[in-house]
């Protein structure tokens, strides 16, 4: 038989009662009211918030260009990717994979990784992380875009510049830290 416990229920105890101020998400990611910033390049649209799950995880469509995808980096939550459309190359504690559409990664809390659109078309994927906090850090470090389709901003060298100061100071914040390749 399976251990079925869950970590934030300890064993024993009762299920805790409904919370009725919690509400259900529906997320168009198309919709007015989702949020899209560009991040490394591509367009990130946060589909659940942090603030909609009560801090447990976060989803966040990307859309990911040729050739995008962020530096090496690790965090101290769980990552999980879903790999929709597109092929892409994970580095994972300094080895390489080819994932392709269909594919589900998860990068366990702590290790290092990244990953790059190798396909020369944009791949879709739906990231989450557990807890939330990353739909923050992608709110706070990205350029915002009108829309899920609309191209990238053409940040200047020196918004580019700005927000690069602004990612380093942001990084404790959210548990994250840049790693070399």
């Amino acid at each position: 038989m399976t251990d079925r416990t869950h970590p934030s229920s300890p064993p024993g105890l009762a299920i805790p009662a409904d919370d009725p101020s919690r509400v259900l998400t529906v997320a168009d990611p198309d919709g007015a009211d989702r949020p899209h910033v560009s991040v490394a390049g591509g367009t990130y649209t946060i589909l659940v918030s942090g603030a909609q799950t009560a801090g447990r995880y976060c989803l966040i469509d990307m859309l990911v260009p040729a050739g995008g995808g962020p530096p090496p980096h690790r965090h101290d939550f769980e990552e999980m990717f879903t790999l929709l459309e597109g092929e892409l190359e994970f580095a994972f504690r300094g080895k390489s994979q080819t994932v392709r559409a269909g594919s589900t990664v998860n990068v366990p809390a702590n290790a290092p990784h990244a990953f790059r659109n190798v396909s020369g078309e944009t791949a879709h994927m739906l990231c989450m992380c557990t807890p939330a906090g990353q739909d923050e850090f992608f709110l706070a470090a990205g350029f915002p875009v009108a829309s899920r389709t609309s191209p990238p901003p053409q940040p200047t060298p020196e918004q580019r510049a700005e927000k690069a100061k602004l990612i380093e100071t942001l990084l404790p914040k959210y548990r994250t830290e840049m790693v070399r390749a």
